[in-house]
């Protein structure tokens, strides 16, 4: 075969690196293993600009959970307390303590940071007061320590 790719921004593109896949896939020579990994390399990142993922929401996810396994919101009230602490879950208004969490995670065998809200961004923007105030105070606390001391010899 030849050593070229198809390089992905159309649909009709998208369909002929599949089919191009398709038929790398059979072979045995070196070279076409490389050219399909490749291939494949272009293909994903196709995929994720034109279905970028979205992080799962921890209510739909406790719910295909429930949904899998048969539960109902009765079911979940040892593992989430109170049913109205299940209703609020579920309607995504309260977030899993992380006894919840171990519950949770024991209970569907899952890895606990799918059940924990992602981490957020910091900020770019200007530091909160406190933080500002403890810059200040440690610049001045600095300051006052590497200025020389005089005696007053008067």
């Amino acid at each position: 075969m030849d050593a070229t790719l198809i390089l992905i921004d159309s649909e009709a593109e998208f369909a002929r690196a599949r089919a191009l896949v398709d038929r790398l896939w059979e072979s045995d020579d070196p070279t076409d293993i490389a050219r399909l990994q490749a291939q494949a390399q272009l293909i994903a990142a196709y995929e994720e600009s034109k279905w970028p993922r979205r992080t799962p929401n921890i209510a739909e996810l406790i719910r295909h959970l429930m949904d899998q396994h048969g539960l109902t919101r009765a079911d979940m009230v040892p593992l989430l307390g109170t049913p109205s602490r299940v209703s609020e879950v579920l309607r995504g208004k309260k977030g899993l303590s992380m006894a919840m969490v171990q519950r949770l995670r024991t209970r569907f065998q899952i890895p606990a940071d799918l059940l924990l809200p992602p981490p957020r961004k910091a900020s770019a923007s200007r530091p909160t007061k406190r933080v500002a105030a403890s810059i200040r105070g440690f610049r001045r606390s600095a300051s006052e320590t590497l200025r020389p001391k005089t005696r007053d010899l008067g």
